[in-house]
């Protein structure tokens, strides 16, 4: 990866982190979920509202890192409108991108995602990265148990 196209994609998480999108409760939410990631304190809260088959909106409460909020705040942005199949194959596409060893292939389907594709260099932020997904996941499967990264 290009030092230019890398400093994009820090551009882009900061930006996420600072002013994240879809941040906030959605009162009467269809399906929630809460996550944490007990390593490195990552907190998250899911709220997904939905109508004929369709997700109307997503949005997450939480606290922790740049990287756990910047995934938050894509991944809403990602599946808002979706099916739940729909955001079933983005949550594959997104856990591959981000665990897959070797050389990074793209993933032009995850849109501005991409710019996690780097955190597979950084074993212990996949799980920050990861965690939002999880959550949200497991909001679709209509999980109550909380989601762990350990």
């Amino acid at each position: 990866m290009s030092l230019d196209l890398r400093e994009l994609y820090q551009e882009v998480i900061l930006d996420h982190n600072k002013r994240p999108r879809n941040h906030g409760r959605i009162e009467g939410a269809a399906r929630t979920a809460e996550g944490h990631n007990p390593l490195c304190g990552d907190n998250v809260r899911v709220y997904i509202s939905t109508e004929d088959g369709k997700m109307t909106d997503v949005r997450f409460e939480g606290s922790g890192c740049a990287i756990s909020t910047a995934s938050a705040s894509l991944m809403t942005e990602a599946v808002k409108g979706k099916s739940f199949e729909e955001a079933e194959a983005i949550f594959k596409e997104f856990q591959q991108m981000v665990t897959t060893t070797g050389e990074a292939v793209p993933h032009p389907d995850l849109g501005d995602l991409e710019v996690f594709a780097g955190v597979r260099e950084y074993p212990v932020r996949i799980k920050c990265a990861t965690l939002p997904w999880h959550t949200f996941r497991a909001a679709l499967q209509g999980e109550e148990e909380a989601v762990s990264t350990e």
